[in-house]
This record gives C-alpha cells, sequence and structure tokens, in this order.
C-alpha cells in the first residue's frame, strides 16, 4: 500500500492540505486502523459530505463524545500520563498515553506531539480527533490540536494518578502505578525490533491476585522476592490474560515494605470469568460433564510440544512421539462452561498411575482411549473446585488448572450467597 499516493488522492478529493491528511492517515494506520475505516474517518474529519460537515468540531463533555465524531473540543482533567515508545515506518516515535476526566465519564487519550501533559492537569484540548479503539472512543491530540491549560479544579467521581490492584487492571490500560511483590522472575533473550534483546518475564501478586508481567528494560529493582513501586507502566493482552508491561518510560523504586500477597486467588462464576475475556488466577467450582477427545495417553511432538496425531505433528511431519498424559473436561456451573485443562501431574493424580502404568492399560486393552475411559469413570459427575489461568478466544474458553480438587463447598450455602448477592430470594427460600 503506496501511503503518499492514497493521501495524494485522498486530499485532492477533500480539497485539503496533503501532508496534514497523511499525518492523520499514518496514526491511525498505526493504531491498526483498517486502511477503509481510516478513509471513511477522515472523510469525515474534514467532511465530504457523508458525515460530519466542514463546520469544525463541536464541543463537548466526555461523556458525550461518540465512535460517530470525527474531531471534538473538550474540557477535562488529565487521570493519568505516561510515555511510551512505539516504532513506526522505521523510526522510533514518543507518545503519551492516558486518561481525560470530567464529571461525566472518562476517556484514553493518545497524545502524538508533546504537549508537556502531566496528572492532575486541568486542560482544554481543541480539534482533538476521535477514534474508535476496541468499540470506544479515544481522543488522539496532533499537530492540529491546541491545548491549553486552565487554573480551575473541577470536582470529577476519579482518583488523580492510576494507582491500581492487579485484578482491577485492564487490557488496554496506560500510565498505571501499582505497589507489588515479585513473585517469579526469568531472563529471556528474544528477537526483538533491534534484534536480540534481553528482557525479564515473570509474576507480580498483590493483596487481590496475580498478573504476568514483562520487563522490556530490565532494572536491578525487578528481583524475586522483592516488593517494588511500579510507575507508569502499561497493559496489553498475553495469551489471553492481561500482562503489565514495564518499558524504559517506566519509574521502578524498591519499598521498604514487603507487600503482601493474598494466598487464595479471587472465586468466580464460570460465566463472570468468561465474559472477562481471561484472567491470569481464579478459582471457579462446578460440575464435570464430560471428558472430551484428546484425553488420556496422548502423544507430543518432540520439537514443538504439540499434541500428535498418528506420527504425524502439523509443523515437524512424521515425528517418534513422546508420551504424555493430559485431561481436557467440561465444567460447568449454571452461569457458563469451560474446558479445565490438566497437566500431566493433575492427570495422574486423577487417574490413580503414570505413564507408565497407561501405557500398560492400553497395551492390555489394545486401546489407547481406555485410560481416557477409565479418567472419565473417576471424575464425570464430580463437583470440582478449580484454580488456574484462564483464556479466551476464538475456540473457546480453557482453564489451565494449577489445582484439581473434589469440592468440600455446602451447595446449599453457595446457592444462598449467589442469590442473595443478586438479591433474588430470601434465606427462606433458598432453604426451602
Amino acid at each position: 500500500m503506496d501511503i503518499d499516493n492514497r493521501a495524494e488522492d485522498l486530499a485532492s478529493d477533500l480539497g485539503a492540505d496533503k501532508e496534514e491528511v497523511k499525518g492523520d492517515l499514518e496514526n491511525l494506520l498505526e493504531y491498526s486502523v483498517p486502511i477503509e475505516e481510516a478513509v471513511q474517518s477522515l472523510r469525515r474529519k474534514y467532511g465530504d459530505g457523508s458525515g460530519g460537515g466542514g463546520s469544525g468540531p463541536s464541543t463537548k463533555s466526555v461523556g458525550e463524545i461518540t465512535t460517530e465524531d470525527s474531531s471534538v473540543n473538550v474540557t477535562g482533567v488529565v487521570l493519568t500520563a505516561g510515555e511510551r515508545s512505539i516504532r513506526y515506518q522505521g523510526e522510533d516515535h514518543v507518545i503519551v498515553e492516558g486518561e481525560l476526566a470530567d464529571e461525566d465519564g472518562k476517556i484514553d487519550f493518545t497524545a502524538w506531539e508533546d504537549f508537556g501533559l502531566s496528572a492532575g492537569d486541568v486542560i482544554t484540548a481543541g480539534n482533538a480527533g476521535v477514534r474508535e479503539w476496541d468499540g470506544d472512543p479515544e481522543l488522539n491530540l496532533g499537530e492540529s490540536t491546541s491545548v491549553s491549560f486552565l487554573d480551575e479544579t473541577p470536582t470529577i467521581p476519579y482518583e488523580v494518578g492510576g494507582e491500581a490492584d492487579l485484578t482491577s487492571l485492564q487490557t488496554g490500560d496506560r500510565a498505571k502505578t501499582l505497589e507489588v511483590a515479585i513473585l517469579e522472575s526469568e531472563e529471556r533473550t528474544i528477537d526483538g525490533r533491534d534484534g536480540e534483546t534481553t528482557i525479564l518475564s515473570g509474576v507480580l501478586g498483590d493483596e487481590s491476585g496475580r498478573l504476568p508481567f514483562t520487563n522490556w528494560d530490565p532494572v536491578p529493582e525487578i528481583t524475586e522476592g522483592e516488593s517494588v513501586r511500579i510507575e507508569n507502566a502499561y497493559v496489553r493482552e498475553f495469551r489471553g490474560v492481561p500482562e503489565v508491561n514495564i518499558s524504559e518510560f517506566s519509574r521502578v523504586t524498591a519499598l521498604e515494605a514487603p507487600v503482601d500477597v493474598g494466598s487464595a486467588a479471587p472465586r468466580m462464576a464460570i460465566g463472570e470469568a468468561v465474559a472477562t475475556g481471561g484472567v491470569y488466577d481464579l478459582e471457579v467450582v462446578g460440575n464435570l460433564l464430560a471428558v472430551r477427545d484428546g484425553s488420556g495417553l496422548i502423544q507430543r511432538c518432540p520439537e514443538c510440544n504439540r499434541v500428535i496425531q498418528k506420527g504425524q505433528c502439523r509443523t515437524h511431519g512424521s515425528v517418534d512421539g513422546i508420551d504424555d498424559l493430559r485431561v481436557k473436561a467440561i465444567l460447568d456451573d449454571g452461569t457458563g462452561a469451560v474446558t479445565v485443562v490438566l497437566d500431566e501431574a493433575l492427570t495422574e493424580a486423577v487417574y490413580g498411575g503414570d505413564v507408565e502404568d497407561a501405557k500398560e492399560e492400553a497395551r492390555d486393552a489394545m486401546d489407547q482411549e481406555a485410560v481416557a475411559d477409565t479418567i472419565r469413570e473417576r471424575i464425570v459427575g464430580v463437583e470440582y473446585r478449580v484454580r488456574g489461568h484462564l483464556s479466551v478466544d476464538e475456540y473457546g474458553a480453557n482453564l489451565d488448572a494449577s489445582t484439581f480438587e473434589a469440592s468440600d463447598d455446602d451447595p446449599v450455602e453457595r446457592a444462598r450467597e449467589f442469590l442473595e448477592r443478586r438479591g433474588a430470594v430470601g434465606t427462606t427460600e433458598v432453604e426451602s
């Protein structure tokens, strides 16, 4: 795609400056907006008779801004503002991301120019572009945007500064401040945008829960067993769950007092958990309805560890498989269902034997599926309490279990708690 030609054609159609149109087009493409959607957005912005007109941006409160707007004038308080480096067309570019709020709502923003924004500033942004990001409107502050700082201090129903705990974080959050313990930390070498680079990855914890992290510019404070304050962290999705990202623009300082980390995972209904799109560490309770195909005694590719069928790996072709044990089972609690995946150790526990025992059973029965049948007889129909990592994608919801135990919960008590939280019935009704 030739951006120069596309921008020139679009500028000619709209009667606008080519360089300005090109800059706006590049900004939208940088954020993965499809080219046709980007073009239509710019047509609305510059006004070609298909919407928006050429009367200039309207003045709106934050809560009034929608994805149908092309540009707006808006006044609000900067809740968070943090720098991050991105690469576009081979060049590094520093942007500022954060949230802007007024009494009517809050909205994410990206500043492509250095406006000197800091948390707590009260600003009016004139001719701020609006784009859709993950279904919601987002402000783009660019060359055509004017930013003025105000002395007033409006009352807003939001905290300034970005302080958060781990379970409150969502994919797309920016400029967050965390106080956490480093539960796990491992140095890895990856192929980065500048070639081989060393990063740190691991797990963070606080009283609310746990999340994975990546430190792209390793600092000595990120050491397993230490507690730190991290300022200007951002969150993106990794393997279906939120991941904390610590960049060269993040500030990491050691804490004198250790951060307490809760030992229990948050308990969630399956339907509620699946609706979040992914949770790194949680506990669910439900009835095990079925053991899926591909459970029991399986073989894995020695190269990529994928499950193989009849000695064939989808990536590496014909291979000598490595024997392993696995369970993929359907767990349902009435609010939703999830596929629970048990690794070799957990499968051995429910099977009552190891790989060698499974191979012997399969030989005696002359059927590898005999192992899965044995597991089905032992676990189907039983209520289990499962802790693990939930990921949700186009193929469904999967919970990689770290613990898998028969539930000792009182179902009447759990039903009472469930219904009382929703104000559906009283105690007498539950007991009856």
